[in-house]
């Protein structure tokens, strides 16, 4: 069909010759027509296609969608990868509703397959309505040029959508030239739902007033989305400390000094760096420019999908919060301790008393007995090296250890004593001097917290 050579021009562009290309199908029209067409000139493309269904557990019909995809790939000779994930119980237990949920258990889905290398893209069956329907949605959600891009012909290097300028139309056709068979998602009718409310509601009023809207907010999208490259291309990360195990990343503060649009995309990047593209608004890029200006440290804003910002001395630092692990201790003796979060400990012997890199030393003949690696506890005390003894959190504080990391910082304790915080400092009475012979190092190996 003349109409899908849009989509063999698309794809010639999005995927490499030996790659495994995974459509995501429901059996509805639009993916359908997706997989048929694809399998149809994979040889062409060198590539090979395979199927990845997704029941939600929403309808009473998913089972039946599910069966018919299947079959569909049976006499099509087509692999069908199938998953079913519960989006209730995902909207219940992550706070989210069942729309986002279901979003969210899709993707994490597709990029298990990614990393499990049983796919190498994923392509979705977005087209110019699809387009239009997001970008409008985006709009009236306060996005910015960003957001008013609407969706990208690949993203995150690995989502495709090769039908993103195929009309609603030309699927419709193609349908039919090939004489293939589709299921009805019931819940498309469903306008409680964001997306099908300006399917259902919407879109057809601004049709009647303007013919041509979902092409002209496809069109817009496509403007927005060059002039937001352009100026995409002027921000950096170069001072941006990233670590995508925690979830963390830390913008110095005097990088907020740029022109707003740039100061915006940052923003936006510090969040795609750390694996989070959903829920983000203007609003909230708005609430952490605030919190810069408040400039006190300590000051912290919550943000969607249990997402924090505060302020961290020199930085703002995006995390995900850690889980208070106080309950934990080990017994004092040479080994590695995982600490969730923050990194891992390490105790050795050590020979001398020359201090390395991120390590600490000490005399171990001046621990008392029972002595043992713990979290912090209300009343601890410390006794700073060189003298004076200070409540624990009081010296966490003059020493700058992020609010957020305090809990999670093994201490090597007696009763309410500390003699030792992992990573940051050792007690007066556990000095080395010249009579020293039980040294002992400690070595946390933070994560870029």
């Amino acid at each position: 069909m003349e109409s899908f050579k849009k989509v063999m021009d698309n794809m010639k562009t999005l995927v490499k010759a030996g790659e495994i290309v995974g459509v995501a199908c429901s059996g509805g029209r639009d993916s359908i027509s997706l997989l048929h067409y694809l399998n149809s000139i994979k040889e062409d493309l060198d590539i090979e296609v395979v199927c990845v269904n997704i029941n939600h557990s929403i309808r009473d019909t998913s089972e039946r969608d599910t069966r018919f995809v299947v079959d569909f790939c049976r006499e099509n000779h087509i692999r069908c990868y199938k998953f079913v994930i519960d989006s209730y119980n995902l909207a219940r237990t992550r706070h989210l509703t069942l729309e986002q949920a279901a979003r969210e258990g899709r993707y994490e889905m597709f990029r298990s397959l990614i990393k499990k290398g049983l796919v190498d893209k994923i392509a979705l069956g977005h087209h110019i309505s699809d387009q239009a329907e997001t970008v409008l949605m985006h709009i009236l959600r306060g996005a910015g040029l960003s957001g008013a891009s609407g969706m990208a012909m690949i993203s995150e290097g690995i989502f495709i959508r090769p039908m993103l300028n195929l009309s609603r139309n030309s699927i419709d056709e193609y349908i039919k030239e090939n004489d293939l068979t589709y299921v009805e998602d019931e819940t498309n009718s469903d306008s409680t739902y964001t997306r099908n409310y300006l399917r259902n509601e919407i879109l057809p009023k601004l049709e009647e007033k303007f013919p041509n809207c979902q092409e002209n907010l496809a069109n817009f999208g496509n403007i927005c989305r060059k002039d937001d490259e352009y100026i995409e291309s002027l921000v950096t990360l170069d001072a941006i400390i990233i670590n995508k195990e925690t979830k963390t990343v830390k913008i110095p503060r005097n990088y907020f000094i740029y022109p707003e649009p740039i100061v915006n995309r940052m923003i936006r990047k510090a969040f795609n760096s750390i694996d989070i593209y959903a829920d983000i608004e203007s609003k909230h890029i708005e609430m952490i420019k605030a919190l810069v200006k408040m400039g006190e440290n300590g000051s912290k804003i919550s943000l969607p999908n249990k997402i924090f910002a505060v302020c961290e001395y020199d930085y703002i630092t995006i995390y995900k919060k850690i889980p208070k692990t106080n309950s934990q201790c080990w017994v004092f003796k040479s080994g590695r301790i995982k600490i969730d979060g923050l990194g891992t400990l390490i105790i050795r012997k050590a020979n001398n008393a020359q201090i390395t890199e991120n390590s600490l030393k000490f005399d171990a003949s001046k621990l008392p007995k029972g002595v043992m690696w713990r979290f912090r506890k209300d009343g601890d005390i410390f006794e700073k090296f060189g003298g004076g003894t200070k409540k624990l959190k009081s010296y966490m504080v003059n020493k700058k250890v992020p609010a957020r990391l305090r809990d999670n910082i093994p201490l090597l304790a007696s009763d309410n004593e500390v003699f030792v915080i992992a990573g940051v400092e050792i007690s007066e009475k556990v000095k080395i001097d010249e009579n020293s012979k039980n040294i002992y190092e400690v070595i946390l190996n933070q994560t870029n917290n």
